[in-house]
């Protein structure tokens, strides 16, 4: 898979989003920068009665690699690490998402339940995508019980990302230990059992 540089229009416009969505998970960029905070102290406070984990930053030695997640650095949401997605390495699940999105809300508790089993051989890291309510994003984490770790892409980057193109959402992706995207499922995950198929197929690791 070959990485295309973005164009400067496209780089623009992922500077400008915010969200604008529907619960059937589609999203619409909005006009205007976005202003996103998701390092407030209500948010320090919740994501630590949660017990959801800290971000973890990949090996800072590692570069980008052609057909990878991009170098885009991404705050950890309700405060921590920030973390360079292109520095990570599989297997790994990551999946975007946003709070308003009612196949999002349904997916959740899926993956907890496929990393509290599977979280030691295969990673699960959540991004929420392009979400000014930071505070119903965090309540729908703890409602659903999620603990694996969660980024910010406040700016809505992943969109216009020529690997990822995250436009329809949930999207997952999974992510090779060589640090290759070989996947992009836009689709909602319905079982445990659907995601290990899909980890087995595409990265090779069985469950």
């Amino acid at each position: 898979m070959t990485r295309r540089r973005l164009v400067p229009a496209l780089a623009a416009a992922a500077l400008l989003l915010s969200a604008c969505s529907g619960e059937d998970g589609s999203f619409v960029a909005a006009p205007g920068p976005a202003q996103i905070d998701v390092d407030t102290p209500a948010l320090r406070e919740a994501k630590a009665d949660a017990g959801i984990e800290e971000c973890r930053p990949g090996d800072a030695s590692a570069g980008p690699v052609e057909g990878g997640l991009p170098a885009l650095e991404l705050p950890c949401f309700g405060g921590g690490p920030a973390v360079d997605l292109s520095t990570l390495r599989g297997p790994l699940v990551l999946n975007a998402w946003f709070a308003t999105c009612a196949p999002c809300k349904r997916e959740l508790p899926v993956l907890q339940d496929f990393y509290t089993q599977h979280g030691d051989r295969v990673d699960v890291l959540g991004v929420d995508f392009a979400d000014p309510i930071t505070e119903g994003a965090m309540e729908l984490l703890v409602d659903s019980g999620v603990t694996y770790p969660q980024v910010a892409d406040t700016q809505g980057e992943l969109q216009v990302d020529p690997v990822v193109r995250a436009v329809a959402f949930p999207t997952t992706v999974l992510v090779g230990a060589d640090g290759v995207v070989e996947a992009v499922l836009p689709v909602e995950i319905r079982s445990v059992e659907q995601l290990e198929d899909l980890v087995a197929e595409h990265l090779g690791v069985e469950l």
